[in-house]
């Protein structure tokens, strides 16, 4: 007898089953992804249910409040209190959903990751295409001669971390509420969105913008969103899938790394040139016996006159 559990569990393996024919009919993927892309590296989200805004902040200040541009301007050694504890994850590594998408941008399918994440995982597990639209916190720099740090530096300061060779103020290359985001970042995910011909949105409640938005400059409705909780796209999306990120990714993505087209298509051609030219030695040596057989005609033929 079918349960309520056999029907849930083939419809999560239909589902699978089509996000993979859609990766594989598409050449053009843009990834779109949110803070619970990194939750399976031990990085806490935004939203969840103990994600970083329904957690004590550790001071009298509200998370949300912390992190905005006013806040860091004028109770700046509460900010990087905060900010320490609760923003950076040095020892943080890349999980199956990182390694998933290097997997991807490797067989020349993904063309861009778009990130509203910090945490520099998509570099460090090796993608080359990534957007971060709200910057990272491994890039830092002194707001006055410019100056720029590492994250252990920051770190390694008391309190507020101050320049070494003018004494300002270092603050780290991220986007803050209240902030706007580079022009170029936001300019370059709309040209990529654009011309995709599949959209994956993963991690992500979509009610950050401009994030939230990218999905309006689409052509078309091939719209995938994979997430643990519901979001405004989810009756809109072409597919949607509730699990996580990391598990779904690892699943549908193949293991193995084909050569994009472009590359096989040389190969296929260098291996036809390698074919006729092997085929050119014996019509060689068939040419060379038709000119060696007239030469002997004519030897015979010379024969016979001497013998008359």
């Amino acid at each position: 007898m079918e349960t309520r559990i056999d029907r849930l569990g083939s419809v999560q393996e239909d589902k699978l089953k089509q996000l993979k024919q859609l990766i594989a009919e598409s050449n053009n993927i843009v990834f779109l992804g949110g803070a619970g892309v990194s939750t399976e590296s031990g990085i806490p989200d935004f939203r969840g249910g103990t994600g970083i805004y329904n957690t004590e902040s550790g001071t009298k200040y509200r998370p949300i409040d912390i992190i905005a541009h006013d806040f860091f301007m004028t109770h700046t050694e509460d900010f990087y209190d905060f900010y320490k504890r609760k923003l950076i994850y040095p020892d943080a590594k890349p999980n199956k959903a990182h390694k998933a998408l290097v997997r991807l941008e490797k067989q020349g399918k993904l063309k861009a990751i778009i990130t509203q994440n910090i945490d520099n995982l998509h570099q460090e597990a090796g993608s080359k295409c990534v957007i971060e639209l709200h910057g990272s916190v491994f890039r830092n720099y002194c707001m006055e001669c410019g100056k720029k740090f590492d994250t252990e530096y920051v770190v390694a300061q008391p309190g507020v971390p101050h320049c070494d060779v003018c004494g300002g103020i270092v603050r780290p290359d991220i986007v803050l509420y209240e902030e706007n985001l580079e022009h170029k970042n936001v300019d370059d995910a709309i040209k990529a969105v654009k011309n995709c011909d599949l959209l994956i949105i993963a991690g992500t409640s979509l009610t950050v913008y401009p994030a939230a938005t990218f999905a309006q400059f689409l052509k078309h409705d091939r719209i995938v969103i994979i997430n643990k909780s519901s979001t405004y796209m989810d009756l809109t999306a072409l597919l949607t899938i509730h699990d996580n990120v990391g598990d779904v990714l690892d699943k549908c993505i193949p293991k193995r790394v084909n050569k994009p087209q472009s590359a096989a298509k040389k190969s296929d051609s260098k291996s036809k040139g390698s074919k006729k030219t092997g085929s050119a030695k014996p019509a060689a040596k068939k040419t060379a016996a038709k000119k060696t057989g007239p030469k002997k005609a004519s030897e015979g033929k010379a024969k016979d006159e001497s013998k008359s």
